[in-house]
């Protein structure tokens, strides 16, 4: 029996992990080939990095009262990119099993200070999240990710979050392959900087839309933005029904062109504070999103502001 995400709160919100790749490349100084986290897990002076980054994240939520979906190291572990960083595919599932193991290992001295921890295992498109990915159908994404999820499963992580698509047929079989092995599933879109939807077309209500209609009962349990900064996403928030299916928003720190956010060479941080409100007023306005966090550019410093908005708005 495929298990559901837990539903909305009365007065609970979740604080996610911020942009953990950006983060660690340009304030700490550490490669990563590919844009993947999960071989730090095998560099000692990398992996302490990691720890107290996580900490930190954590000592935010901690410090508001939130609850916390945390994941963050397996986004690329992936067959394809695996294959890139020479990872056989009984390598890479080993690999996504420590990645989880990492997030419980980091969030336990925490469990008493939270109201709820949930590890959360992270996928990622099958090409890049920047490219329109067109050739990929449902069919094919489902059997593609499905290797993912399995792995997953037997991780027995809390949730799975798909992030930065932005092919509603990638997304369709994403769904597919979490209802396959019984995972609930956060399901999120990223749209392009000048038009506000999705890069190959759709709008995010008909990319919503279309995903829930096309898997029926596997649709995932929520959706989903991130990799997108509010100025760029705010026009995508059509009125009706369908943004209840909403409940995610994890923005960049600066409206910069997300290709050269990631490859700047130097932390753009925007401005935190301005970013906090922004998501205060939109926690106000949509009282039903109760998962709040950060990607590209983004640390605890904007998660912080965040956390005290989304606080005050649940006040």
């Amino acid at each position: 029996m495929r298990r559901q995400f837990p539903p909305p709160t009365k007065g609970k919100a979740y604080l996610t992990e911020g942009g953990p790749e950006t983060e660690i490349m340009y304030r700490f100084g550490h490669d990563l080939p590919e844009f993947a986290m999960f071989p730090l897990l095998d560099r000692p002076d990398a992996l302490e990095t990691l720890r107290r980054m996580y900490a930190r994240y954590l000592e935010v939520a901690a410090e508001a009262g939130l609850a916390v979906v945390m994941g963050g190291l397996d986004y690329r572990a992936s067959p394809d990119w695996g294959a890139k960083l020479g990872y056989s595919l009984e390598a890479l599932a080993d690999a996504q099993v420590r990645c989880i193991d990492f997030l419980r290992e980091v969030a336990e001295p925490f469990r008493d200070r939270l109201p709820e921890i949930l590890i959360a295992g992270l996928i990622g498109p099958r090409g890049d999240a920047y490219s329109l990915n067109r050739e990929i159908t449902s069919d094919e994404a489902e059997t593609y990710h499905l290797h993912q999820m399995r792995t997953l499963a037997r991780a027995d992580v809390d949730v799975v979050t798909a992030l930065t698509f932005n092919s509603v047929a990638e997304a369709i079989g994403v769904a597919r392959a979490a209802a396959r092995v019984g995972l609930p599933l956060g399901l999120s879109f990223t749209l392009d900087s000048s038009t506000s939807r999705l890069m190959s077309g759709p709008s995010l209500r008909e990319a919503i839309e279309t995903t829930d209609r096309e898997c029926g009962d596997a649709k995932p349990d929520f959706y989903g933005v991130n990799c997108t900064h509010p100025l760029e996403f705010l026009p995508a928030l059509e009125p009706g029904d369908w943004i209840e299916r909403i409940r995610m928003l994890r923005p960049n720190a600066s409206a910069m062109e997300k290709i050269a956010l990631c490859k700047i060479g130097h932390l753009e941080e925007g401005d935190p504070q301005e970013l906090g409100q922004r998501m205060g007023e939109l926690a106000r306005r949509y009282p039903h999103i109760d998962i709040w966090g950060g990607c590209c550019g983004t640390w605890e410093k904007h998660l912080g502001h965040i956390a005290r908005q989304i606080s005050l708005a649940r006040a």
